[in-house]
């Protein structure tokens, strides 16, 4: 196959010097809801044309290869005296996989334990694209599924208002969790 980035011939969709080139994780950090920091590894507009690709047939790989350059390697350096939960938001299956799972997986290590299905949103509307106001208008209304750890780091794609990660923190929140900070693969603001 070819590379979707410069197109020479590769055993994997982004071939890794391009990976190597183009996807070495920076980070990109925020203040949210209570002060909670948001920790990105892309800017939105550099990786924009990967991100997209979620709800494609290729989704799956490229969201694999974006996970193992930032998040994995975050999470290898990831040290805390006592272990603690990873939560993807609304990590449903939608075209046969969880974005968000996927990221939330790669994070798994001594100090870090990811979960699924804690965290869904009873309202599954798309943010995508939509405005502030909009978003504010139509929350996710999370459903926390029970678990028995108390402090927690969410997981996410993007960042672009803070409103889905907001929301998420306050029904962390209403369960009696802590939200240590957050974690996204891109921002929109940076």
């Amino acid at each position: 196959m070819k590379c979707l980035l410069c197109e020479s011939l590769s055993l994997s969709h982004i071939c890794q010097p391009c990976q190597e080139t183009f996807l070495a994780p920076s980070l990109y950090k925020r203040k949210i809801l209570n002060n909670i920091e948001v920790i990105s590894f892309y800017k939105y507009k550099d990786i924009k044309d990967l991100l997209h690709t979620k709800h494609t047939d290729i989704g799956y790989y490229i969201y694999n290869i974006l996970a193992k350059n930032s998040f994995a390697k975050f999470a290898k350096n990831f040290d805390l005296s006592n272990s603690v939960t990873s939560v993807g938001i609304d990590d449903t299956i939608d075209s046969g996989y969880s974005h968000t799972a996927i990221l939330n997986k790669t994070l798994k290590s001594e100090f870090i334990k990811p979960l699924y299905n804690i965290l869904r949103a009873s309202n599954p509307i798309s943010y995508s694209g939509k405005s502030k106001e909009f978003r504010l208008l139509n929350p996710r209304n999370f459903i926390v599924n029970s678990f028995e750890a108390k402090e927690v780091i969410l997981v996410d794609d993007i960042i672009t208002t803070g409103s889905t990660l907001g929301q998420a923190i306050e029904a962390m929140k209403a369960n009696k969790k802590e939200v240590l900070f957050c974690l996204t693969l891109a921002d929109a603001a940076s």
